[in-house]
């Protein structure tokens, strides 16, 4: 792939959304793009030349999107992408085809052509190259409630109710499952966390809800003033920035709807440096799988203002690159798997309670 264009394969019935990616890798020389009206069509495609990411709508005639990603995961799992619509099934379908292998979410655009154009360039070419960079595996169905390569924790002294213990945590690409597999492993007297997923406007609430009915501790997209408490996972929303805050003898989440940090709103960034303020050595910072350098200089400010600080190692990650920036620049403590994490967030903060 270094030699040669990205290939990006576009399957969509949207004659609009296909001559839209047409339009957008113009602008992008190292992508080649090929698009096809429907799965099946895909599939003879596929058979001509392998693409190295596909952008893959749900709902289309012949085979929906869904069951042709199973498919795919089943029998050549490669980087796949859901573009979908904003409301309704759309949003619960998107966040099962993550579940089912698919690294990435992006909207699928609900304007006209020339201003999505001149809006989301930038953000769908930084997708499609993230996501080359994904580690896809074959997919095999299992009963999932709390997946064989997760260690649970171990036994340990009940927490006491307090709100001087905030985790926090930051992930893109592939962090859905990765968040997914932390958050089951939790107890329920968990320490409280704020999270930042990238992932667009809407998505974040469904994505909350469906951690709600699987996790012991409980889970929500967060709300302006949210206290951070045992027990909860706060999911900053799509489209605003998280930060925390110090109240007298508790934290809470504040909501920003600044621009864009380090390309990303809601930033990992952001979060961070919140927390480096306001909670200093009381915190445990925590940086997941995901492309480009989010959450870096944040999780290294952190770690100079006493904090605990955690990546996930490169095995386990989608893409290496977030752990792997924060870790060049020395703001990690310690690298985990994916399995591991969920226990070292734990021992860290009995440490600090």
């Amino acid at each position: 792939m270094h030699n040669r264009p990205l290939r990006l394969l576009v399957v969509d019935d949207s004659a609009v959304m296909r001559q839209a990616m047409i339009a957008i890798c113009r602008r992008a020389p190292d992508i080649e793009v090929r698009v096809a009206a429907d799965p099946l069509i895909a599939q003879a495609k596929m058979r001509e030349s392998r693409p190295d990411v596909m952008l893959l709508d749900i709902e289309m005639p012949r085979m929906d999107g869904l069951t042709f990603l199973r498919k795919l995961m089943a029998d050549d799992p490669l980087p796949v992408v859901i573009c979908s619509a904003l409301a309704g099934r759309g949003t619960e379908t998107a966040l099962r085809a993550l579940e089912e292998g698919a690294v990435e979410i992006v909207a699928k655009p609900r304007i006209a052509l020339y201003d999505f154009l001149n809006e989301s360039t930038e953000m769908f070419i930084d997708v499609i190259r993230a996501a080359a960079h994904a580690r896809t595996r074959r997919r095999i169905r299992i009963e999932k409630r709390h997946s064989p390569d997760v260690i649970l924790p171990p036994a340990r002294p009940t927490l006491t109710r307090t709100t001087r213990k905030v985790v926090a945590i930051g992930a893109s690409t592939g962090g859905t499952e990765a968040l997914r597999s932390i958050l089951e492993a939790m107890p329920p007297d968990a320490p409280g966390m704020v999270i930042v997923q990238h992932m667009p406007e809407v998505f974040t609430a469904a994505f909350a809800q469906r951690l709600n009915q699987t996790c012991r501790v409980s889970v929500k997209e967060a709300a302006d003033g949210d206290r951070i408490i045992d027990g909860r996972a706060l999911i900053a929303p799509g489209n605003r920035h998280v930060l925390v805050v110090r109240d007298g003898a508790e934290y809470r989440v504040r909501l920003n709807d600044g621009p864009l940090v380090s390309r990303h709103k809601p930033s990992v960034d952001v979060l961070f440096r919140s927390v480096a303020q306001s909670a200093g050595p009381n915190a445990v910072g925590v940086i997941l799988t995901g492309m480009g350098n989010d959450g870096a200089t944040g999780l290294h400010e952190m770690h100079a203002a006493g904090a605990s600080t955690i990546a996930q190692d490169e095995a386990t990650c989608a893409v290496f690159g977030m752990p792997r920036e924060a870790i060049a620049r020395g703001g990690v403590q310690s690298i985990h798997s994916l399995g591991n994490i969920a226990a070292a967030i734990l021992a860290e903060s009995a440490q600090r309670s």
